[in-house]
């Protein structure tokens, strides 16, 4: 596959973001899976700009990311704001939606991993039932303790995928993602949150107005008012109150 050409991307609060398509992006799945190397694609919303400027190791794995999308209402509006060019909008579970629909044909092998107990599993089961071509190699959960972490990827690695996806929450899987990326052996990684949640039905999709205008995270956080969606919610507003005194 011919070399991708230069993307255009934006820096909001310090964070790089790709001003890239669905389509773009798509684009550049296919030619890093061609590559064979691993790539890290990041989906950027207000939360995770702000543990971007607070965490300094998870700062330095998305700096390494091979692409940044725009992921949520904050990010978009604070670009608008600040009077930045605004990046397309694409989240972390239509991206995976897409990947999904398109493995059978592609022949790229998708593998799930992480939530609870069961979502993973019955995240692959819904998901062969709406794309029967899908390519899912595997799923597992994401509960297991820190030493066996090695031998959880090399699980997966069994599994031959070329794409994980990693649904942690922020930033456990984009740490997870780094640590274990050679072990793993796929070509596309990406930290996926609660994706699966939503894939396998325990997290209901948001309704079409509130996914076109970014608050499908809200609806997600109503409905599931975990301790992590908690803490997403709890970074808004001071990701507002940055973005609202920036000079």
């Amino acid at each position: 596959m011919a070399e991708l050409p230069p993307r255009e991307s934006i820096t909001l609060h310090g964070m790089r973001i790709d001003r890239v398509t669905m389509e773009g992006t798509l684009e550049c799945v296919a030619s890093y899976i061609a590559s064979g190397r691993p790539h890290h694609i990041v989906t950027a919303d207000a939360s995770m700009v702000m543990t971007y400027r607070e965490d300094k190791e998870f700062a330095a794995i998305v700096d390494q990311a091979a692409l940044i999308t725009s992921d949520g209402a904050g990010v978009l509006w604070a670009c608008k704001r600040l009077n930045l060019p605004v990046p397309p909008k694409v989240s972390g579970v239509d991206l995976s939606a897409m990947l999904v629909e398109l493995s059978g044909k592609k022949g790229w092998r998708v593998f799930f991993f992480g939530g609870a107990p069961g979502v993973a599993e019955a995240a692959a089961q819904k998901m062969r039932e709406r794309f029967p071509d899908a390519n899912i190699c595997g799923f597992r959960d994401g509960y297991y303790k820190p030493d066996e972490e090695n031998t959880v990827a090399e699980q997966i690695a069994a599994t031959k995928p070329d794409i994980l996806l990693v649904a942690m929450g922020i930033p456990r899987q984009e740490k997870f993602i780094l640590r274990q990326k050679e072990r793993v052996g796929a070509k596309v990684y990406i930290g996926v949150g609660g994706t699966l949640d939503v894939f396998s039905g325990t997290v209901k999709r948001a309704p079409v107005w509130m996914q076109r205008s970014g608050l499908e995270w809200f609806y997600r956080i109503a409905s599931n008012p975990n301790a992590a969606r908690l803490k997403k919610l709890a970074a808004l507003p001071r990701f507002a109150l940055l973005t609202l005194t920036k000079k």
